[in-house]
């Protein structure tokens, strides 16, 4: 009876690491694969198809107040700038796999398509805290209208844009990004959690355990060696957001 109840407990403990192990998010999509592009309908589609939890994008309000998806205020190897261009000029912007910049109505609408895999969006700072408004309210406007508001997770390194996320969704899932704020002050704002670098995580990570206990959950970015990613595992984080998802979801089968 004793082996029995030890064994039970045994296997509860295991059952227990394994559904602690952490999530894995494909940053800007699964872009380091063939045939795909940073940002691109392709680096969501190629991240739902080898099953993460989610897949991360960028969004930028333009200079004519619509919506792309792009991560580089100004695209590498041109002029044109995200926040100030109209919408027509950054879209003519070709990626590296033959794709163009695509608008967030065109990426929402394969998101749609794909209800296994969770949308983590990122609401790019701007210049004008009523512009981050702005495109905050047409960010949520544009996910219901694909009924996708209950499938993403937003994060920011702008407090005001998290606090104009929370202002239109009380109940929305909204992570601070920049590192500089403890998990007590993240849990006073009234925010889901942690979104932070390895560099501010290996220099707090005493912030994981600390923010678990405030009932905030932790995701650090952007883990892509082998070190990093069982240095995480290890510490207990919730999600690890990573370049080379395929790589960290073979880590954690071991």
């Amino acid at each position: 009876m004793t082996k029995q109840i030890i064994w039970t407990a045994a296997l509860l403990l295991t059952g227990s690491a394994v559904l602690a192990q952490p999530k894995v998010i494909a940053h800007r999509g699964y872009w380091n694969t063939p045939g795909s592009a940073e940002n691109s309908l392709a680096s969501f589609t190629k991240a739902d198809a080898i099953g993460v939890f989610g897949s991360e994008i960028d969004v930028w309000l333009t200079g004519d107040d619509q919506l792309i998806v792009n991560h580089d205020k100004v695209y590498k190897g041109t002029k044109v700038n995200m926040e100030k261009a109209p919408l027509a000029k950054i879209t003519a912007v070709e990626l590296p796999n033959g794709e163009t910049i695509p608008t967030l109505d065109t990426y929402l609408k394969l998101v749609a398509s794909k209800p296994d895999t969770r949308l983590i969006l990122e609401m790019k700072s701007l210049s004008d805290y009523n512009r981050e408004d702005l495109s905050a309210r047409k960010i949520v406007e544009a996910l219901r209208s694909y009924d996708l508001l209950d499938r993403t997770d937003f994060i920011a390194f702008s407090l005001n844009a998290c606090f104009a996320f929370k202002k239109l969704l009380p109940e929305g899932r909204i992570f601070y990004l920049n590192g500089d704020l403890s998990p007590k002050s993240i849990k006073k704002l009234g925010l889901t959690g942690i979104d932070y670098s390895v560099k501010v995580l290996r220099r707090h990570p005493e912030w994981v355990k600390a923010a678990h206990d405030a009932g905030l959950e932790v995701n650090v970015w952007t883990v892509d060696s082998e070190e990093d990613m069982r240095y995480f595992i290890d510490l207990g984080v919730d999600y690890i957001t990573t370049n080379r998802p395929e790589e960290l979801q073979a880590l954690l089968k071991k």
